[in-house]
């Protein structure tokens, strides 16, 4: 048996084993179609498609700013700062939750503050969005700087010769080359921000969002029960991936 033989045989089986569990489930939808507009189900859905793209709002306004920053400056404390960034990536979000309760929960000093003038951050889209933030951010971070730092800095250099600012050169030379990349952070920060389950279910249980609906219907009715969320996560997990890969397209 060739290389090349060996190489395909080993990637088939992660391959089938990837696709097993979709083509199960697929098969298992009967009264799929009737129970998609079930009202817990919508109001799952209603939660996670108000809450998901303010969270990608937020990582991108304030993480492509950091990504930069961690792409092109040198400063005291530059690899503390990246590993606090990636940090929320290699814990487990349910730990993720339990920290933000220590720092936005009921009894804290923020907790009150917000109870005060009339916001539920632990019962409601508020504690669902610092959730997804967390978790989902440092998405955007990794795979914006990744992109900053592939853009050749003598580029940058020439336009600030021409007679542009940092701001100007950043905007009309930068972003535009590490564009790309920005939009597939933003992407996959949503898709994590869609399926966080974790955190959420930690600092905001109500209202539930597709993942914790999905969690609340097998629990009380099995596996059945799930196949109505499961199925408008994976439309949305497909329209994700088809977004990447049309980027990872272009970029070719």
């Amino acid at each position: 048996m060739s290389q090349r033989s060996i190489v395909a045989l080993l990637g088939a089986v992660l391959v089938v084993y990837l696709v097993v569990p979709l083509v199960s489930f697929l098969a298992s939808g009967g009264p799929l179609v009737t129970e998609l507009g079930e009202p817990a189900t919508l109001a799952a859905v209603r939660t996670s498609l108000v809450t998901a793209p303010v969270t990608t709002l937020l990582a991108t306004v304030f993480g492509v700013p950091l990504a930069y920053t961690l792409a092109r400056y040198s400063f005291p404390g530059k690899r503390l700062v990246e590993a606090l960034v990636v940090l929320p990536l290699v814990i487990p979000p349910v730990v993720g939750g339990v920290m933000l309760l220590t720092a936005v929960g009921p009894g804290t000093l923020v907790g009150r503050a917000a109870a005060a003038v009339g916001i539920s951050i632990t019962g409601g889209y508020a504690g669902i969005v610092l959730a997804q933030t967390f978790v989902a951010g440092p998405f955007l971070v990794v795979v914006a700087r990744s992109g900053f730092a592939g853009v050749d800095p003598t580029l940058e250099r020439a336009a600030r010769s021409l007679g542009r600012g940092p701001i100007e050169t950043a905007l009309v030379v930068t972003l535009p080359l590490a564009k790309r990349s920005i939009l597939a952070g933003i992407a996959l920060t949503f898709a994590r921000a869609l399926g966080e389950f974790g955190a959420t279910m930690t600092v905001a249980y109500h209202p539930h969002s597709l993942p914790t609906r999905t969690w609340v219907a097998f629990v009380s009715g099995g596996v059945e029960a799930t196949l109505a969320p499961v199925a408008w996560l994976l439309g949305a997990g497909l329209a994700i991936v088809i977004v990447l890969q049309w980027l990872g397209g272009s970029v070719r």
